[in-house]
């Protein structure tokens, strides 16, 4: 006889219904795409960033890459202990995010920052999003992606550092697309 495989158990955690920590669990796998991709998009920030502040740029992203792969592991770990299959390939990645690559390639140290604050503001503004959806339902996972946000927004606070003047103004203003921010970075 084969045995049917399932990326879903028949369990979850003790508290919650098999819906409820499914759909919690569902509600984390994005979040485990976005945190692969971030990690990925700030390993290729930190091999392309070129000119002034390099080598603090630099070394300043090593800290937040370490971080963010101790988020995603946590996340894949809650993922399982909701009774799923957390799935890290990046053939799901590409085919279940609703975001386009990193558009920057070999640029200056301001460039990749303004852009990667893009990236930031959106990173943290789904993970808002995700504590807002799990708040209610499972308060162990909405605790967990709150000590995620708080960290991720520390880190863009590192960014815009670099990227404030002292009026208290991003040099990328209102741009909305990293493309847009790095330009206006660089002007």
């Amino acid at each position: 006889m084969v045995s049917k495989k399932t990326s879903s158990a028949n369990f979850t955690v003790p508290g919650l219904t098999l819906k409820d920590g499914h759909q919690v669990a569902a509600i984390l796998q994005s979040r485990l795409h976005a945190l692969n991709d971030l990690q990925l998009t700030l390993k290729h920030a930190h091999w392309n960033v070129v000119g002034r502040d390099f080598i603090g740029v630099h070394e300043m992203l090593d800290p937040q890459i370490e971080l963010v792969r101790a988020m995603i592991d946590e996340t894949a770990e809650r993922i399982a202990t909701l009774g799923v299959s957390p799935s890290g390939l990046p053939g799901a990645l590409v085919k279940e995010r609703d975001w386009n690559d990193y558009a920057i390639g070999r640029a200056s140290t301001t460039e990749h920052l303004a852009a990667l604050d893009i990236v930031y503001d959106g990173i943290i503004s789904s993970h808002r999003d995700a504590i807002a959806a799990t708040g209610e339902l499972d308060p162990i996972t909405e605790d967990m992606l709150i000590g995620h946000s708080a960290k991720l927004e520390l880190f863009q606070w590192f960014m815009r550092a670099h990227l404030e003047n002292n009026t208290g103004s991003l040099i990328h203003g209102n741009s909305a697309t990293e493309k847009g921010a790095a330009k206006s970075a660089r002007n």
